[in-house]
Order: C-alpha cells, then sequence, then structure tokens
C-alpha cells in the first residue's frame, strides 16, 4: 500500500500494469474506493499502460480532513499525487464525482491529459437542496440511512439483489462520514459547464441504461459540450457499468484509447 502525503490529505494510491506504459489514471465516484476499477483493470492489456489510482479524501484509505471540500481542493490533490509520483501526460478516466475532478483537471492542464473517458458524470449533479437534504440523513441517521436508495441508483436489475451487491453496500456505509459529507458540499458547489465547453481533446462519453444518478441524456449533454467527443450507451447497467457490465465497459475504454494513440 503506497500513501502519498500531500500539504492537505494522504491519498491513497496505487498502480498496476506496465511502469514504462503510457499512464491511465483512475477517478472513482462518491461512496466507492480505488476497489471500483478491480474488474476493469483485470481485462486491461498488462503490457503498455500503467494504471494509477487512488482514493480521494475522505475515502478509503486516504486521510479524511474536516469537511467542507471543493472540487477545486480534489483536483490539487490529484495534482499534489500526479507530482509526487512523476507522471506528467497521463490519459484519465473518471466517473460520477471522478469524472467531474477529472473535467476540472483538464481544463487547468490541456497540455498534460491527452484523452478522457466521462463514465455517468455530469458538468452538475443534483442541485444544492439535493445535497443538503442527503448531508441531514447523515448527520441524522449515518450513510446506512442512505444505503438502499443509493444501492437502487448504482445498480440495475438481477444485480441489485446479488450477493456482491451487499458487498457495494458495505463499502458505501464504511465510508467516513465526514468524507462522504465533505465531499458532498463539493459536488452542491460545483457547476463545470463553463469550463467543460472549452475543452479540446479527444473524449469518450458513457452512460448506464438504467442509471437513475445519472441518466444516459445527462452524460450525452455533457459531452456533447466537447467538440468531436464520442458517446456510448450500455445496456443493462446503472450508475457504475464498470461493476455489473465489466467487459462491455473495458472493451469500449481499450479502444477508445487504442484509437487516441494513447499507448
Amino acid at each position: 500500500m503506497r500513501i502519498a502525503r500531500l500539504k492537505n490529505a494522504d491519498i491513497h494510491w496505487r498502480e498496476d500494469g506496465d511502469p514504462d506504459g503510457a499512464p491511465i489514471v483512475f477517478a472513482n465516484s462518491l461512496g466507492t474506493d480505488l476497489r471500483l476499477w478491480d474488474s476493469v483493470i483485470k481485462r486491461l492489456p498488462k503490457d503498455g499502460y500503467r494504471y494509477i489510482r487512488f482514493d480521494k479524501r475522505g475515502h478509503g484509505l486516504s486521510s479524511c480532513p474536516p469537511a467542507p471540500y471543493s472540487i477545486t481542493e480534489l483536483v490539487d490533490d490529484l495534482e499534489g499525487l500526479l507530482k509526487q509520483i512523476g507522471v506528467t501526460r497521463f490519459a484519465f478516466i473518471g466517473l460520477s464525482f471522478g469524472g467531474m475532478i477529472g473535467q476540472l483537471l483538464a481544463h487547468r492542464h490541456p497540455d498534460r491529459v491527452t484523452c478522457m473517458v466521462l463514465a455517468c458524470t455530469a458538468v452538475k449533479m443534483g442541485t444544492p437542496e439535493m445535497w443538503q437534504d442527503r448531508i441531514k440523513s447523515i448527520q441524522t441517521g449515518g450513510l446506512e440511512s442512505l444505503a438502499d436508495a443509493v444501492m437502487d441508483r448504482w445498480f440495475s436489475g438481477p444485480f441489485r439483489h446479488s450477493d456482491e451487491c451487499l458487498a457495494w453496500m458495505h463499502m458505501l456505509t464504511r465510508t467516513p462520514a465526514e468524507g462522504y459529507i465533505g465531499c458532498s458540499t463539493a459536488l452542491a458547489a460545483a457547476d463545470l459547464s463553463a469550463t467543460t465547453a472549452s475543452l479540446s481533446l479527444p473524449v469518450l462519453g458513457i452512460a448506464g441504461s438504467q442509471d437513475l444518478a445519472s441518466p444516459p441524456e445527462q452524460v450525452r449533454a455533457t459531452t456533447d459540450l466537447i467538440a468531436g467527443s464520442q458517446f456510448i450507451e450500455i445496456p443493462d447497467a446503472g450508475h457504475l457499468p464498470c461493476v455489473e457490465q465489466p467487459d462491455l465497459f473495458t472493451a469500449h475504454v481499450q479502444k477508445f484509447f487504442e484509437e487516441s494513440a494513447h499507448v
């Protein structure tokens, strides 16, 4: 296990694949840790790519500074991690909140992000009122009070009632409440409409056909802001298609990176 000791947080990270390969940075959704990408990385080529993933502050094995957070601080954390491990140019793949982190990172560093996958994300997610209601529920009843509703948004069909779904529920409920609240305040304030519309790089948008958190039309509207972007929809999947449909998800990602010459 590796920890990058940064100015404002200690960030847990991991790398797989080829240490000399083209770097690909992965960013997780709210309430998950870097294990979100296990099934994808298992299916990606072992040679030619260096896969870097991390737990954002308040999640997984990273430290949990006091809330609130801002999306700027979360991007600062990722910048600090990449600087510490010597990654300058890289491809990016982010899901949900991770996709928002990627959008702002690409705006800050258009010369460093070579191409980007934006999965189940948007330029703005939810409303400030929605996030405040969620924060109040956590303060009153803990993350357990949200768990069933979150699973309904994360997963579709039979997967929702599988044993594996229970493991993802446990991941959610074991997230530090302070970390979840901190990231919720960041999401409540974030609106990347203007900065994302200024991007110019190869982008693939991926949506889950049954995603209740970031419906396909929301993902498409986000990628449509970026000239020349592509969009695909994965059937029979909710908010985490990389978990529910890893074969399809990985095939689309690998094809995109190969076409974007990130190798």
